[in-house]
């Protein structure tokens, strides 16, 4: 263990700055050297959205202490860069800034943190008075014309975990220039204890601390009934909802009822916030055990259709009865495929479908909505990985009036019609979800069913995603090391197939190794991703995780039918991720 590190961790047990039970905690760590590395080797990382680690006291861990740093030299580029706002036709000299939270272990005092540490800097904190999802924390961004937002929450992560994720004026998530900007503004925050924060009390007698009322969950709630179709309710339609312990609770069922659907029940068990999330190891939507209890109340109450929304509600999951009456999770690209063929409908119908229309998904998501909205005369635009980089474009076309976003999705289960958010909002995918299944309900038809019918019309596709863990120093060190052997050693064949071509984001071109094509640059930010294109329509993507300690393996197929699909699905994954173990 290095001299910094003991430096680091001999200052946060005798600085009166530090809590009392801060000092104890890391006094329990004292014998082991491997714990107290790992804590202090590094500063947590801001990252492109923000901060995300596991809760616990150290530089490498989430705390009030790095929240307070992270929120220091946020603070630091909103003076800095934050505009004033025109109202009335005059120069209003306040900056502000939104701050919301989910159920996750000390959420509220990390908010509470980072609203007294912008107090001190004279920017006004509108801290929300309870648990709020993320994106009402980017409708209210715009909503009160602020020049930024703060959410903590570690979304869909283990119970170990919180976050800070940093949103600008537009609503959406930071883009990649600010991040930079205010990750050297953190940099410039040299001694932690320096940091300034004002009492709760004198804060709010400051006018630097407001506390949110209802009228902003109001607003809210209008712009997301604003995207139903205004589909007929069946009055026997019957709908399990489960919000996993988080802030979906609320919102999502005071949508439903608002806009006719009667028959809503909740899973008692994972009703209420739970920082422990004691019902599920992990409360993802994304994993079927999550919808274990869900799926136990469905069978009784004999629901047509099961929601569930991770913590901050900014991802929803839909489990359907299959043809023969079992109860089967959809991936996030087939409930991704039935919304624009959905929304795209449903606006065809009523003649509202613009001409200059676009849907807009990440570079990791099926191309069967691509091909869906292109039945639609409908352009698909491809983005990043990350709804950021989908808000970054709804911003684009807000501004240039170039095109009209319709709808934008990914893989991850996060969607979003409308543009009142600039972020996925699992509180009206799962009004939109309901109001699908419930409308071919009405015509005979299961959710299954409808995307059957898509199949047939559309062929098929399958998607799936593999997630290697490489925890620690040494784990990020192999992540980065298998991403440069992959970038420099481009697989040709994979799993027996032919290379067509291969994007690297990083370097941002496209490489033609069977062919006399010529390299073409990719006109999409520089990122540590590499895509291959098989000749068969397979295609398979390397990503390490921008939040999590892993590298992602996803990968894309069509074919002539499900079994099909599934066959060439896991011998390509099984294939590359060989090789990855191999190396």
């Amino acid at each position: 263990m290095n001299d910094t590190i003991l430096m680091n961790y001999n200052k946060w047990i005798n600085e009166p700055y530090f809590h009392e039970d801060t000092r104890k905690e890391l006094e329990e760590i004292k014998n082991n050297e491997k714990e107290i590395e790992d804590r202090f080797y590094k500063d947590l990382e801001f990252g492109t959205g923000g901060l995300r680690g596991i809760i616990g006291a150290g530089t490498n861990r989430i705390n009030i202490y790095t929240i307070r740093k992270a929120t220091q030299g946020l603070a630091d580029y909103i003076k800095a860069n934050g505009e004033l706002r025109i109202e009335n036709g005059k120069l209003q000299g306040d900056l502000r800034c939104v701050i919301a939270y989910d159920s996750r272990y000390k959420s509220v005092e990390f908010a509470k943190a980072a609203a007294l540490v912008l107090a001190a800097n004279g920017i006004k904190a509108y801290l929300f008075e309870g648990l709020r999802s993320t994106p009402e924390l980017s409708f209210a961004v715009r909503y009160l014309k602020a020049n930024a937002g703060i959410v903590i929450t570690a979304s869909h992560n283990p119970k170990e975990y919180n976050g800070y994720k940093v949103y600008w004026e537009d609503g959406a998530q930071i883009a990649t220039e600010i991040a930079e900007g205010i990750t050297q503004s953190i940099d410039g925050v040299n001694d932690i204890t320096s940091i300034g924060f004002l009492d709760e009390k004198a804060a709010k007698e400051q006018g630097l601390l407001v506390y949110l009322d209802k009228n902003v969950d109001d607003a809210y709630v209008t712009e997301v009934k604003k995207q139903s179709l205004g589909r007929d309710r069946a009055k026997n339609f019957r709908v399990v909802y489960t919000p996993l312990h988080g802030t979906g609770n609320i919102p999502v069922r005071r949508v439903l009822r608002e806009i006719g659907f009667d028959n809503v029940f909740v899973v008692p068990e994972q009703e209420l916030p739970d920082s422990q999330f004691s019902t599920v190891k992990y409360p993802n939507p994304e994993d079927k055990d999550a919808f274990k209890l869900a799926i136990e109340l469905a069978k009784e109450k004999d629901a047509h259709i099961i929601i569930g929304t991770d913590p901050d509600c900014d991802r929803v999951g839909a489990v359907v009865k299959d043809s023969s009456g079992k109860y089967l999770v959809l991936t996030g690209n087939q409930t991704g495929a039935l919304l624009v063929d959905y929304l795209l409908g449903g606006l065809k119908e009523k003649q509202k479908l613009p001409q200059d229309g676009v849907i807009i998904k990440t570079i990791v998501t099926s191309e069967m909505g691509a091909n869906i909205a292109g039945y639609y005369g409908v352009e698909t635009l491809n983005v990043l990985t990350g709804f950021k980089y989908i808000g970054e474009k709804i911003r684009q076309f807000d501004e240039t009036k170039e095109k009209t976003f319709l709808f934008g999705y990914e893989e991850s289960y996060g969607y979003l019609a409308g543009t009142y958010a600039r972020d996925k909002d699992a509180v009206a995918a799962s009004m939109l979800i309901c109001e699908m299944a419930g409308d071919y309900y009405s015509k005979g038809m299961s959710l299954y069913d409808a995307l059957l019918e898509l199949y047939k019309k559309h062929g098929y596709y399958l998607e799936d995603l593999r997630s290697i863990t490489l925890e620690g120093k040494d784990g990020l060190e192999k992540i980065k090391s298998n991403m440069e052997y992959f970038r420099e050693n481009i697989l040709d064949p994979v799993c027996g197939k032919r290379l067509l071509y291969a994007e690297d984001y990083e370097k941002q071109q496209r490489i033609y190794l069977n062919s006399f094509k010529a390299l073409e640059k990719i006109e999409l930010p520089k990122s540590n991703v590499i895509k291959l294109v098989l000749e068969n329509g397979t295609w398979v993507c390397l990503r390490p995780s921008g939040t999590e300690p892993k590298l992602k393996i996803y990968c894309g197929v069509k074919g002539t039918s499900i079994e099909d699909c599934k066959k060439e699905l896991i011998s390509t994954l099984d294939w590359v991720e060989e090789r990855i173990k191999g190396l």
